[in-house]
């Protein structure tokens, strides 16, 4: 097959390699369970729905609720709510959350189901805070190019059922969180800010990051005089102490996504090698940064991880489709392919996972009359890579561990580029 077909192929299979309804329920097989009174879920995250349909194949479940970014067939009662911006469902469904939680026993089981997006999903405002407040923030940070670590810094100060409130509310009962991990390097209390485990930061890294990125102008004055009242210590801090009866299983991550990719390509006879899974930067930097990794013959290098973009103009596209045109610049006229796509299926506000590009990319693009450094310019890709027939739309896959990217240099062939010049 052509290498476009064969990256396509190959993203294909590190997506099902971490398919949530087979993760969970092969996790919940594992679980001792038999001493539970009532066993109860909370799913939230995009892959929530089979999350718990995994969990439900294999566990009796007495309650519970489920908070995704669209409808599904759903094992228990759901709540649709907004993603990557919180909405009126995900403030209802952190109310339900709570509610659930706090009816647990002594003698119950929580199981909460995690996977990315639950920060927008689950947006239950701090006292005094209500939802535009969280809106208006989340939105911020987006656009300002923080990375997930500190957008979730912020999101926990300013939230009453982030930064380990949710394990609280769960208290006396048992918990176990299964997570479907979209952060590089996995970490616990960062991953959708960390509802059930103890949270390392404090009000104070809270303002250093709206200092660090510059928005204090795009804050109310109802969301900084929240993080100053809580710096000074009149705003209870997030819980520092793990819930005393839990136990946490990553089911799924980026690096497992990345080893079913290269597990294919060597099945196609292709060689392949992980570079890493823990890549991040500005997306556009990142990108170009990996096709400066030496390869050896016609190998397919792999990335795991998760970029971040700062918006600069008022166009379309996502981190991804900023990376892959960023990396067909690169590589105009000569024999190499790139991917780059995240394995929820979306990046950013559009219907694409992202772009795979080859050297043929910028020629097309600019018979299509589209500029590729205006798009990166505006933030405007999509309009690009689609003109070029190269955009990669699949739908939302059910899953979410970040992005995977990937790069094949052919060394047979000569290049020939576009001749574009800016």
């Amino acid at each position: 097959m052509d290498d476009r077909t064969l990256l396509l192929e190959a993203f294909r299979a590190g997506i099902a390699g971490v398919e949530p309804e087979f993760a969970t329920a092969r996790a919940a097989e594992n679980l001792d369970l038999r001493h539970a009174h009532r066993v109860i879920a909370i799913a939230v995250g995009k892959a929530a729905v089979p999350m718990a349909r995994g969990l439900a194949a294999v566990v009796d479940l007495a309650d519970g609720v489920i908070v995704a970014p669209d409808h599904g067939e759903a094992p228990l009662p759901l709540i649709v709510g907004g993603h990557p911006i919180p909405n009126e469902g995900s403030a209802a469904g952190a109310r339900r959350a709570l509610e659930v939680a706090a009816s647990a026993g002594p003698d119950d089981v929580v199981v909460c189901l995690i996977s990315g997006g639950a920060s927008a999903l689950l947006a239950a405002p701090a006292r005094g805070l209500d939802l535009d407040d969280l809106i208006e923030t989340n939105r911020a940070l987006l656009e300002c190019g923080a990375d997930i670590s500190d957008t979730n810094i912020v999101r926990k100060h300013l939230s009453a059922i982030k930064g380990g409130r949710l394990a609280a509310a769960a208290v006396p009962a048992r918990l176990i969180t299964l997570v479907l991990s979209d952060v590089v390097g996995d970490p616990l209390d960062v991953i959708a800010s960390g509802p059930t485990v103890p949270d390392p930061t404090t009000f104070g890294d809270a303002l250093g990051v709206v200092e660090r990125h510059g928005i204090f102008d795009r804050l109310s004055g109802r969301v900084l005089g929240h993080l100053e009242r809580g710096r000074r210590g009149l705003v209870d801090e997030t819980p520092k102490q793990p819930h005393v009866r839990h136990e946490v299983v990553v089911i799924g991550s980026g690096a497992v996504a990345a080893e079913a990719a290269a597990t294919y390509l060597h099945s196609q006879q292709v060689p392949a090698r992980i570079v890493s899974t823990r890549h991040t930067g500005e997306a556009r930097e990142a990108a170009v940064a990996a096709l400066s990794t030496e390869s050896y013959g016609d190998e397919v290098l792999i990335f795991a991880g998760e970029t971040t973009v700062t918006v600069r103009g008022s166009g379309r596209g996502g981190r991804n489709q900023e990376a892959a045109l960023a990396a067909a610049l690169e590589i105009d006229g000569r024999p190499a392919t790139f991917l780059a796509g995240g394995t929820d299926g979306t990046d950013g506000p559009t219907d694409a996972a992202g772009g795979v590009v080859d050297g043929g990319t910028i020629g097309r693009g600019l018979a299509a009359n589209f500029d590729p450094f205006a798009a990166l310019a505006d933030n405007d890709t999509y309009p690009f890579l689609a003109a070029a027939g190269d955009l990669i739309v699949m739908g939302p896959t059910g899953t979410n561990v970040a992005d995977l990217w990937m790069f094949r240099r052919r060394v047979e062939a000569e290049p020939t580029d576009s001749g574009y010049q800016p």
